[in-house]
């Protein structure tokens, strides 16, 4: 049983002797070394250690010049400056290790404070393909690359409590600041995507800027119309696949809930950040290049923003998957077991291998249980562009694509 192709995530490569500190004691000319000192916590972050890699869906209206190719005709009576794209995608999430005591001074009665974060490596490629309506195209062709910084901002004296933050610069020209919240939101069993006490629907409908309440509805969000501004245009493929349909368009929440239907999820933790500000935060938000941002309304051959993103926000959940494992007939001394967690469902993607290595002989086939960590989001970016607020989604869960070892004490 193979393991997984260690080569198919991209890592962010750090030294391994890296690690940030303070050095006021080698520049105050001290004798010896700066005294060693705990590593800030990194709270939730604990989790976000290793490479991660999965699958799921981009959904995003993009400006429309013209210059747009479709395979079949277009609807005359359409409005024409938009396009929605469709990706079904193919996701690699690396962190490297804690940067560790990252110092900022406090003024008047604000003592020092230390952070302590993770950096990350975030790259997606589109996979569609159009015969199968599958994510299962070759080969991948990306669409997005993001390195960035998770980090925890411990409380302060005077303004806030524990927090987030995660920083990151996208190749089109943004970079984001967003904050939450340390989390304390943990509970038994999965996220709620579907029934009693689901979660409310995710809208990618777009609506007049600052009025999230007046939502104009385009031919591009209805999943049987084929002559419509929307790539790929024909969705029957993917609608009998189950990968794309109008359930989906109107909620991609259930892209999150298909992909865990069958698991057992122990137990879940989520947390939401966003660029916005709001009490008690002070600061966040987006920053743009000049295309994207745009001139203003009428100045020049330009009226107004090239999808300027105007605010983010990401909920993530942090999951403890428990799997039976199936371990066959092994003799103390053969190799190693490579075994990977089948899909959950007909639909979904494969889970981690694990690495069994028994502390004595397994001389008739057994099950043992196993737990690994899996990361879902879902994560909205808002466009403005053509007088509206054009609601970018996407979704992904992700598992660890490194073999995981399997402990001694699962065997007993």
């Amino acid at each position: 049983m193979a393991a997984q192709d260690e080569n198919s995530t991209p890592t962010i490569d750090v030294p391994p002797s890296f690690q940030i500190s303070p050095q006021d004691g080698r520049l105050a000319g001290r004798v010896g070394k700066d005294p060693k000192v705990a590593q800030p916590p990194l709270g939730v972050l604990e989790n976000f250690r290793g490479n991660f890699d999965g699958t799921g869906l981009n959904m995003i209206f993009r400006p429309n010049n013209g210059q747009t190719p479709f395979p079949g005709p277009l609807d005359p009576s359409l409005t024409l400056n938009n396009v929605l794209e469709l990706n079904l995608m193919k996701e690699s999430l690396s962190f490297a290790h804690p940067l560790g005591d990252t110092p900022n001074r406090g003024l008047d009665k604000q003592p020092d404070i230390s952070l302590n974060g993770v950096p990350y490596l975030q790259s997606i490629s589109d996979v569609t393909n159009l015969a199968t309506g599958k994510g299962d195209a070759s080969p991948p062709r990306g669409i997005h690359f993001e390195p960035g910084l998770w980090m925890h901002v411990p409380q302060t004296t005077v303004v806030l409590a524990e927090s987030l933050t995660r920083m990151a610069s996208i190749p089109h020209g943004t970079t984001i600041n967003a904050q939450c919240l340390q989390p304390t939101t943990s509970f038994p069993g999965p996220p709620p995507f579907t029934g009693p006490g689901a979660l409310p629907a995710v809208d990618i409908t777009p609506f007049k800027i600052n009025d999230p309440n007046s939502r104009i509805r385009f031919a591009s969000q209805t999943a049987s119309a084929g002559n419509t501004l929307r790539l790929p245009q024909d969705l029957t493929p993917f609608i009998k696949a189950g990968t794309i349909t109008q359930a989906i368009l109107d909620n991609p929440n259930l892209v999150l809930a298909n992909a865990i239907a069958g698991q057992t999820i122990t137990n879940t933790i989520v947390f939401t950040v966003t660029t916005t500000p709001t009490a008690p935060f002070l600061a966040g938000g987006t920053a743009n290049i000049d295309f994207l941002q745009g001139s203003p309304l009428g100045i020049g051959i330009q009226s107004g923003p090239n999808a300027s993103a105007a605010s983010m926000a990401a909920t993530f959940w942090i999951e403890t998957v428990q799997h039976n494992l199936a371990v066959p007939v092994w003799k103390h001394g053969d190799k190693p077991l490579f075994i990977r967690v089948p899909p959950a469902n007909p639909g979904a993607q494969k889970g981690p291998t694990f690495k069994v290595k028994p502390p004595h002989d397994i001389k008739a086939p057994k099950t043992i249980k196993v737990t690994y960590t899996q990361i879902q989001y879902m994560q909205t970016v808002d466009l403005n562009f053509a007088g509206l607020t054009w609601p970018h989604v996407s979704c992904a869960t992700l598992v660890p694509c490194r073999p995981l070892d399997v402990p001694d004490e699962a065997f007993n």
